[in-house]
Parts: C-alpha cells; structure tokens; sequence
C-alpha cells in the first residue's frame, strides 16, 4: 500500500443521484469519498472524486474546514458536516435530505444461459460487461482491460496469483468508481493479473456492500448503509 493510499480514509456509499434541473432551482448530490491529507475528497453530482483544500470550492460546493475523517461543507449557502462514508446530501432549492429523488439503492439480476449472472456496468466511467462471482475476493480483470480503463494499477502493489495453470504476476489496486445499473460505489478494491481472462469478474469487493437475495433466477442487491 502506498503513502497516498495510506492517507486515504476511503468507504464505500449508496448510488448518487445525478444532477437534477429544474425552472427554479438546481439539486446537488454532495458525498464526502476520502480524505487526502487536509483535503477533502468530495463527489459531487455523482462526477469523479475531487480533492479540494479548506477555504477552496468545487462546483459550487465550498469546503469550510476539515478534521480527521470529516468536513464542513458550505452547499447553496447552508453549512453541512459529513463524515467519510456517510449517505450523500442532496440540496436543492427546498434544502437537504439524506438522499436525493430519484435514487436507486438496488439491482436486479436475471440470470443468464448455465445461470451465470452477467450485466453491464461501468468502471470509472467506462463500460464493461461484469461477470458475477461471488468466489472472487475483488473486481478482476486483465492488464489490457486494466489499460483501455485507465486504471493505474502499476503503482499499486504487486502480487503473485495462484492459478491452475501456475503463478503469474500480479496487482492490487483501488478504482475510482464502479457502477451498475443506477448504483454507483466508490474506491473499490481489484486485481489485476498479468494474463488473459475470459470475463471482467464483479468480485466481492463490490458485492459485500450490498445485501445479496437469491430467488431462482434473480439476485436481488440491496446497499448496506
């Protein structure tokens, strides 16, 4: 694990409601991802994280101050206190709620030929087809596929794999964001492995977040808070 890493106090939340607009008045999602340092690692609008100092702002959202694993936030002129991992703000012109409309905590599966869960996502903002594995201790995938993604996994920490054709190299590494359906999750542990794969695994670094229902052929995934 890096310094950077180190510094980072990261954890995972619900899905963000996108930006809303209206006649009157603009909605705001405001979620505290980390902290780097003194800085905040602010999500705002569901966009990547964003490290901002006290005294700067960020798309409107003004960081006032922070100390250990929360900050102050000035949001549309009202001042809120988030603590990493907390569930984002929404405000707007009616003011702030925990959660903003519109916001899905859930995803529904069906499963698929040799009942294989398979559905499209997005990592860091680009689409990828998962393959749901429950075995797989965190999201998987290839060098290559690690490249086309802009994941910079060679600074993270090198690993050996075990497999059953032998060991090969290795990386483990955190994404910025992974998405599916209308359910985003921040800082999500991965692997990444020097050889090919025959799918991109949704590992349990995603999948402890969410509460798990299984009935016949659908996997229901409900967000722990």
């Amino acid at each position: 694990m890096t310094s950077r890493r180190a510094r980072l106090l990261l954890a995972g939340f619900c899905g963000i409601a996108g930006l809303l607009l209206t006649p009157a008045a603009m909605a705001q999602s405001v979620a505290l991802a980390g902290m780097l340092g003194n800085k905040a690692l602010l999500v705002v609008n569901g966009a990547a994280p964003k490290s901002v100092a006290a005294g700067e702002s960020h798309l409107d959202v003004k960081v006032v101050s922070t100390a250990g694993d929360q900050a102050v936030l000035e949001i549309n002129g009202k001042r809120h206190t988030l603590r990493v991992g907390d569930a984002p703000v929404s405000v707007g012109a009616g003011g702030a709620s925990g959660r903003g409309a519109g916001q899905s905590n859930k995803i529904v599966l069906t499963a698929g030929t040799g009942g294989h869960f398979m559905t499209q996502g997005q990592i860091n903002g680009k689409t990828v087809q998962f393959l749901v594995d429950t075995g797989a201790t965190a999201v998987s995938m290839t060098a290559d596929e690690a490249e086309r993604l802009g994941v910079d996994y060679k600074s993270g920490q090198r690993i050996q794999l075990g497999t059953a054709n032998g060991v090969i190299p290795g990386w483990r590494t955190t994404l910025s964001s992974v998405r599916v359906g209308d359910v985003e999750v921040f800082n999500v542990a991965a692997v990444v492995a020097a050889r090919d794969m025959p799918f991109l695994l949704l590992g349990n670094s995603f999948l402890t977040r969410f509460q798990m229902i299984r009935e016949n052929d659908q996997m229901t995934l409900i967000k722990r808070f």
